[in-house]
């Protein structure tokens, strides 16, 4: 055996142990031995099936997304291994993998919305959404809502409110605002960054019969800008049931389980989930393809 040959060994064998040992990652430690990573798994895995060590392999690049993003279940992991890491697995193989390493998606919370229904609301409009949840085109179904998000100070508790629009054609976040108040200027807001974002766009705008879009100005700003009003009807949370999907998308995955103890951070999470929803979070709905993707291909294509 050459020298080079027992120094790899030697450097193979170190990597196994501090691996087992004290849970390094193989990647740094290949890294650290100046070795190839698939030279390390070729002597680790000499003599044993070759489905078997590319399991392995799979495996390893599995509980790296996992550590990375713990509410990812097994069918986005394996869309994600796919598009960033270059490995085509089915869904059981993942599974399988998942299931032998005791990898799971963090816990599903419900999302309980906080838009409260008018009292006496001004203006109605039809269900004319109706549950029809998909859209030939962008611009064409806009949904929107408002949630909350909480941060503490010492024993204070504190609320900042998010108000977004949704197109449902490719599930991308037209706009959003973010402030201190669950109120009119917080809605409004929304519309006129969409609406800035978007000239001559003339969607169907669907909302629950909160007392910001039961208003009249609410309605009158949507006349004045071409648009339909769509409105849940009472008790029908399912009736605006994408965008209640995004809110427990965006809790589920960076709000539940956290303790934000002041504002800019909570508004940075808000903010940079966004970015990541529209540009780089996956939708098997789309395609495998992310919001983004799915706005830009429509383009390209018309």
């Amino acid at each position: 055996m050459g020298l080079s040959l027992v120094r790899h060994v030697q450097i193979y064998q170190a990597i196994k142990e501090e691996h087992e040992g004290h849970g390094y990652p193989i990647r740094a430690l290949c890294e650290l031995g100046h070795v190839n990573r698939s030279a390390y798994y070729k002597w680790l895995n000499r003599g044993i099936p070759a489905y078997i060590a590319e399991n392995e392999r799979i495996a390893e690049e599995i509980e790296k997304i996992h550590i990375e993003s713990p509410d990812k279940g097994y069918r986005r992991i394996r869309d994600d291994l796919e598009r960033y890491h270059g490995i085509k697995a089915n869904d059981k193989r993942v599974l399988r993998i998942c299931r032998k390493k005791g990898i799971k998606s963090t816990i599903k919370y419900s999302n309980n919305g906080c838009t409260r229904r008018a009292a006496n609301p001004q203006f109605i409009a039809e269900n004319v959404l109706n549950r029809e949840f998909t859209a030939e085109s962008p611009n064409q179904k806009w949904l929107t809502d408002v949630t909350e998000f909480k941060y503490y100070t010492g024993i204070e508790v504190h609320k900042i409110y998010l108000s977004a629009i949704l197109d449902l054609f490719d599930r991308r976040i037209v706009s959003y605002v973010i402030g201190d108040s669950n109120n009119n200027p917080l809605v409004f807001n929304t519309f006129d960054a969409a609406i800035a974002a978007n000239p001559g766009a003339t969607p169907l705008c669907h909302s629950d019969r909160g007392y910001q879009y039961t208003s009249r100005n609410f309605h009158s700003k949507l006349e004045a800008a071409g648009m339909t009003q769509s409105m849940s009807r009472v008790a029908k949370c399912i009736d605006n049931g994408p965008m209640e999907g995004f809110w427990g998308i965006l809790k589920r995955e960076r709000y539940y389980g956290k303790r934000f103890t002041d504002k800019d951070s909570l508004v940075k999470m808000i903010e940079d989930y966004i970015e990541y929803y529209n540009n780089s979070r996956l939708q098997r709905k789309l395609g495998v393809m992310t919001p983004i993707e799915k706005y830009e291909q429509y383009l390209a294509a018309a």
